[in-house]
């Protein structure tokens, strides 16, 4: 209430005016993420990409000490995907019900003593276990980083942010093949392979404490409940087409594993027919997909298919080349993909600002040079024996390629996700892209496998880089449909 005073004529009443004001009702102050708020959720997200693909030089070494069969090192190498893949959008959601920072600190610490208990596995069925917990950790860190990230910046920093994740997570690919050469041979205080899974233990408390400092609470403005319908649904789906393919050349493709993968498509269809139903009704579904009506969104999850299938199939089998095929050793193997990770981290930085210029056609250009480096690489297996010096050139280009489509990327997807839907964004886009990188491992790896016996190393790397080539194409075409500005 307000109250006026003032005089009337003379010799008159004194006059008492009352006005109600309605004043509009103002908005709690959002919270930034500060710059030390950024690096401790890049850590965060820096340290279950790196584990995707650390252990892949370990494999030797873990094979001897624990004296597992081909299936149960499969399992080693592809469990902790499957599981980071099916439990992604439930953490995403998780995060944006009870508060990403909170969902952040669980997923750190979780991480911490599953990288433990994975260093620690006295058999090879305890480390499968122990990587199946870690890939449920990470589960529950990636999507809070993405959805930080999304709703606590805005405009140009917004922008940056993602693309310096983008870099950040193709980086750690590269690095951890790198590192995991270096920590098995360092054989630090005599743990050998487990090094590779303790050295994450203090990193991932350091990104818990420095959480509870830096990085703001913020969660969706309506609560909304579990979709556990959709949860199994998916869960299912995505168990019955990794399994089968991670396992079956291992063990022979025994009928279950056809069973299962005959399975996949109907198990898929039931999963999209129970959230559209589940939308129609005006709940919230586990992957509600009003979000592919955004052209970024719909988009850019067309390229990350086949970007991240393609890397994580080469990841793998270059560390499989060079170990099993060339005979070298963790350290050589390790750094020959120095060149690539140099590549990548060159065009990541050069990015944002080619973005800025040119739109979403850096994505185009990434996608060329991608495909020039993957058939030079091929075309040097196929002319004479592979040294990392003559793989050079190649893998470099290939790195410059990949860093060119993978840094502004994640910058397309979430550009027009509101930031009340960060986290179910954020989570779609990493179960995407977890996805991808397991399948690459699962399709790629098992046709280099295959093939390698009877054409040989480097014929066998010829037809797999074929078929990434190939997924190179695919990128390029859906780049041309991209919008050209980005947001």
């Amino acid at each position: 209430m307000k109250s006026i005073w003032y005089p009337a004529r003379p010799g008159a009443r004194v006059a008492d005016v009352t006005q109600q004001l309605t004043l509009p009702r103002l908005a709690p102050p959002r919270s930034l993420l500060s710059t030390a708020g950024l690096a401790t959720v890049l850590l965060g997200a820096f340290l279950p990409s790196l584990d995707f693909f650390v252990v892949n030089v370990a494999l030797p070494t873990i094979e001897h000490d624990l004296a597992a069969g081909p299936a149960v090192l499969e399992l080693i190498a592809a469990g902790y995907g499957i599981a980071f893949a099916v439990l992604l959008v439930l953490g995403g959601r998780l995060g944006d019900a009870i508060g990403r920072r909170r969902l952040f600190l669980y997923g750190a610490v979780a991480f911490a003593v599953t990288s433990l208990a994975c260093g620690l596995a006295p058999d090879a069925w305890s480390l499968v276990v122990g990587r199946a917990a870690q890939g449920a950790a990470a589960a529950l860190l990636i999507p809070q980083v993405l959805g930080t990230i999304t709703a606590a910046t805005e405009g140009h920093r917004r922008a940056r942010a993602l693309s310096v994740y983008g870099a950040a997570g193709g980086v750690a690919v590269v690095v951890g093949q790198v590192l995991g050469g270096l920590l098995v041979a360092a054989d630090l205080f005599g743990t050998g392979w487990r090094s590779v899974f303790l050295l994450n233990v203090p990193f991932a408390l350091l990104a818990a404490l420095l959480a509870l400092r830096h990085v703001p609470e913020n969660r969706a403005d309506r609560a909304t409940g579990l979709d556990l319908p959709g949860t199994g649904l998916l869960t299912v789906a995505l168990l019955a087409l990794f399994v089968p393919l991670t396992e079956g050349r291992a063990l022979g493709w025994p009928v279950w594993c056809w069973v299962l993968l005959a399975a996949f498509p109907f198990l898929g269809w039931a999963f999209v027919a129970v959230e559209l139903r589940t939308e129609r009704a005006g709940a919230v579904p586990l992957l509600p997909f009003s979000l592919l009506r955004l052209p970024e969104m719909r988009r850019g999850l067309g390229i990350a298919l086949p970007y991240f299938t393609g890397f994580g199939g080469f990841m793998f089998v270059i560390a499989v080349l060079l170990q099993q095929g060339l005979g070298l050793g963790p350290v050589t193997a390790g750094w020959a993909l120095v060149p690539m990770a140099v590549g990548y981290f060159c065009a990541s930085l050069a990015g944002p600002r080619l973005v800025g210029r040119f739109g979403s056609r850096v994505v185009t250009l990434g996608a060329v040079v991608q495909a020039l480096g993957l058939t030079t690489l091929a075309g040097t297996a196929l002319a004479t024996d592979l040294t990392p010096l003559r793989m050079l050139p190649g893998v470099a280009l290939a790195g410059i390629g990949q860093g060119l489509i993978g840094t502004p990327l994640f910058r397309i997807v979430l550009s027009r996700v509101p930031a009340t839907r960060a986290g179910v964004g954020s989570g779609v886009l990493a179960t995407t892209q977890q996805s991808s990188l397991a399948l690459g491992v699962a399709t790629l790896g098992t046709l280099y496998l295959t093939l390698a016996p009877a054409l040989g190393a480097a014929h066998a790397l010829a037809v797999v880089l074929a078929v990434q080539t190939c997924g190179s194409v695919a990128i390029l075409l859906l780049s041309l449909r991209l919008p050209r500005s980005v947001a």
